[in-house]
């Protein structure tokens, strides 16, 4: 996804942002960070681990705070069904080889969901001339753009945010307007516009989650630039359940 100045995603003033909120501990690397930021990882009753990235699902958790790189290394090597084991207090764990995959399936499905909820809760605009107008009134607060936009559409959508006091421009997203289209329930999205601060902030969120685990060389954590993992503790070392909540 291109931005303006190609940082990541996150929302100033969100409380992911500002790092409040509960704090878990990536079960790879040891860092410590709000739950928001980390992934969930848990165990279900016939011992597999799926991604749980709305940290839902009853029972232990794990948390990771990786990229995808970084994770797929991990469990290739056998370093993160250790860690899982610690986490979950069992060996009796059924770790897929395609978790990483199934990760960052989870993340895009949770940010389309996102931008789905917003467009039902009215917090969301589609459609060009209704965007320009709500941009140059100053009204929005997020502009993005589907994948497969034309170039002449999103610069008339990303002057109009700058007249408005908006940023430089909008945001690509990296999913084509038919996806975009099926995630809303409306036909040929190609342009969104989030007109609530909060909304905006929700969105951006769940964008950046799954960038960031997709982003070949930055762990969640945005501490990792060469997509390696520093192992935490040995097999040996106790691991304290970080809970569901």
């Amino acid at each position: 996804m291109r931005t303006r100045t190609n940082d990541r995603l996150i929302a100033p003033g969100s409380e992911a942002a500002e790092g409040t909120g509960p704090e878990r501990t990536c079960i790879l690397t040891r860092i410590c960070r709000s739950k928001d930021d980390l992934i969930r990882l848990a165990l279900g009753p016939d011992g597999q681990v799926a991604p749980d990235v709305r940290a839902r699902a009853p029972g232990r958790g794990a948390w990771i705070g990786v990229g995808r790189k970084a994770l797929d290394e991990a469990n290739a090597k056998g370093r993160l069904r250790g860690a899982l084991a610690r986490a979950f207090k069992t060996t009796e764990i059924d770790v897929p080889a395609d978790l990483g995959e199934k990760v960052e399936k989870a993340l895009r499905q949770q940010a389309l969901d996102r931008l789905g909820l917003e467009a039902r809760g009215g917090t969301l605009l589609t459609g060009s001339e209704r965007i320009e107008q709500a941009a140059r009134s100053g009204k929005v607060h997020v502009l993005i753009h589907a994948s497969d936009a034309g170039e002449e559409g999103n610069r008339s959508l990303d002057q109009a945010w700058r007249v408005g006091g908006g940023d430089a421009r909008g945001l690509v997203f990296p999913l084509p307007r038919t996806i975009l289209s099926m995630a809303l329930g409306r036909e040929n999205v190609v342009h969104i516009a989030l007109t609530d601060a909060g909304a905006a902030r929700r969105v951006l969120h769940a964008i950046n989650r799954w960038q960031a685990f997709i982003e070949p060389d930055a762990g969640l954590d945005g501490a990792s630039k060469s997509g390696s993992v520093a192992v935490g503790p040995d097999a040996g070392d106790e691991f304290v359940d970080e809970g569901t909540k």
